[in-house]
């Protein structure tokens, strides 16, 4: 652990800094556009949901914190990824290697994926400890272990066992042991109870929370369930194209006094129980195509207030009290 850490020493309140992030995949066929300019600040100790639909880039700009997008077809082409006062895009890759694990952490969206198959669950979570802290005593790193499998609810004497003794809801468990057990300043939970049944979906929401005040660790849940984010987060950035097209508190988004036609849209598309209704009311149109970049805003042609002046320029954002707003309905209501 670094003098820094243990000090608690930093010049910002925020933890991570995106500015401007631009990311592309080079295929065979096609330049695909994931990641255009989205910008997001995140603080120490802070619960950020990042919703969208499927393809909006959220996963990708988990993976670019990261720097683990794949090798020669993710490309960073713009824009800076700041943590703790070092920018992530300028460091070496043994900078990155000490950071990825102990200081940043990530739970994957496949808990059955994410196991190694041929290695008991309690060495794979040892091998973090093995990995960063080389002059800890292995007494220490075992007890360690047995502590986090303790606390995620799962007894130390199964640490022996192999990924496939494990319920989908354990593997889950196992994960987040695996992602916690170094302590990190900030954990990347990329859909972590997409997989899981309703009940086992609230038991490990209730357990990233617990651990989350243990630590006092930021996390970005990375989610497209509304409920889930109500439940866990305190802020939120709606991710649509690429871009964060709204972000502010839970209360400021969930109000629905002000929010983007993209946010509004998927709101309807949960249903009210209060009203008696045949179908649901979806998004009308597709995603943006990502191989294309929209000149203007990227969700013009999906969004039913959508003017000449959507289609031909990029809107800036309006901003009231944190609660921000990237869209020209609003611009132009305040005389921008």
């Amino acid at each position: 652990m670094s003098e820094e850490r243990k000090n608690g020493a930093r010049e910002s309140d925020n933890l991570l800094e995106i500015s401007d992030l631009h990311v592309q995949y080079n295929t065979d066929d096609a330049v695909v556009h994931a990641l255009n300019g989205l910008s997001l600040k995140v603080k120490k100790g802070a619960k950020l949901g990042l919703v969208g639909e499927t393809g909006a880039g959220k996963t990708t700009l988990a993976l670019s914190v990261l720097r683990l997008l794949p090798a020669g077809v993710g490309e960073i082409t713009e824009g800076s990824i700041i943590y703790d006062g070092d920018d992530l895009l300028k460091q070496p890759e043994s900078f990155m290697l000490g950071l990825r694990g102990e200081r940043i952490s990530m739970i994957f969206q496949d808990p059955m994926t994410s196991l190694n198959p041929t290695h008991t669950v309690g060495d794979q979570i040892l091998e973090v400890l093995d990995l960063h802290f080389h002059e800890m005593p292995r007494e220490e790193k075992n007890r360690k272990v047995d502590d986090i499998l303790t606390l995620v609810g799962i007894p130390p004497a199964r640490k022996n066992e192999f990924p496939h003794q494990f319920s989908g809801g354990m593997k889950q468990r196992i994960v987040i042991a695996m992602a916690l057990v170094a302590e990190p300043e900030l954990l990347l939970a990329d859909e972590p109870t997409t997989a899981l049944d309703v009940t086992i979906q609230a038991q490990i929401l209730e357990l990233m929370r617990d651990l989350k005040e243990k630590y006092n660790s930021a996390v970005i849940l990375i989610t497209h369930d509304l409920g889930v984010v109500a439940q866990f987060c305190d802020s939120v950035a709606v991710v649509y194209g690429g871009r964060v097209v709204e972000y502010g508190t839970v209360e400021q988004i969930y109000a629905r006094e002000k929010n983007h036609p993209y946010t509004a849209g998927l709101f309807n598309c949960i249903p009210d129980l209060s009203v008696k209704a045949e179908r649901l009311t979806p998004i009308e149109g597709r995603m943006a195509d990502p191989r294309v970049v929209a000149q203007g805003c990227c969700f013009a042609e999906r969004c039913k207030h959508c003017t000449e002046i959507c289609k031909s320029r990029a809107p800036s954002a309006y901003e009231e009290d944190g609660h921000g707003i990237l869209c020209h309905l609003f611009t132009k209501k305040e005389g921008a």
